[in-house]
């Protein structure tokens, strides 16, 4: 049976693996922030000169309709250019006004045009006693106690867990 000094030299081993873990995301993260600075002014020129060449080629395929009769679009340089039929968007300045409008000139499409959604308030049903909850048909799971091992400092816990996702997803090559 364990006892809490075992529980304790665990914690430690377990707090030791975490912090060399952040200490090494912190570095990564240093370094990609570095290397985002050096290389940013570099990127921005070529997001910039990739604007301006955007702009001229709509500007020529909007100016010349008539090139892109038929066939309406061309693959050019693995780049699809042309004219094609917009799709439309459908706006609604006022959703209470347009359902009311829709009650009153489509009575028989009503339940084809709003859209109307039932579905029960998780937050206000854990409200209700256990009783209550049985009645309703609403059961209640993992309430039972729970191993709990949750670092305090929350700063690195967004970056340990992705790179937990990732390293169960595919093999990590070796330690830095």
């Amino acid at each position: 049976m364990t006892d809490l000094t075992t529980i304790e030299a665990l914690t430690k081993d377990y707090a030791t693996a975490r912090d060399l873990l952040a200490e090494r995301l912190q570095s990564l993260n240093d370094e990609v922030e570095a290397l985002k600075r050096r290389r940013m002014t570099g990127l921005k020129s070529a997001v910039r000169s990739m604007a301006t060449a955007q702009d001229k080629l709509y500007s020529s395929i909007k100016g010349n309709p008539e090139l892109f009769m038929k066939p309406r679009t061309l693959v050019i340089q693995g780049i699809k250019v042309g004219m094609a039929k917009g799709k439309g968007k459908i706006c609604i300045d006022d959703p209470a006004m347009a359902i009311k409008l829709i009650r009153k000139h489509f009575p028989e499409q009503a339940d084809v045009l709003i859209k109307t959604e039932e579905k029960p308030v998780a937050k206000a049903i854990g409200q209700l006693t256990v009783p209550e909850l049985k009645r309703i048909g609403v059961t209640v799971e993992e309430a039972g106690d729970q191993v709990v091992i949750k670092p305090t400092d929350s700063e690195v816990d967004k970056l340990i867990s992705a790179l937990i996702a990732d390293a169960t997803e595919e093999p990590m090559d070796g330690a830095a």
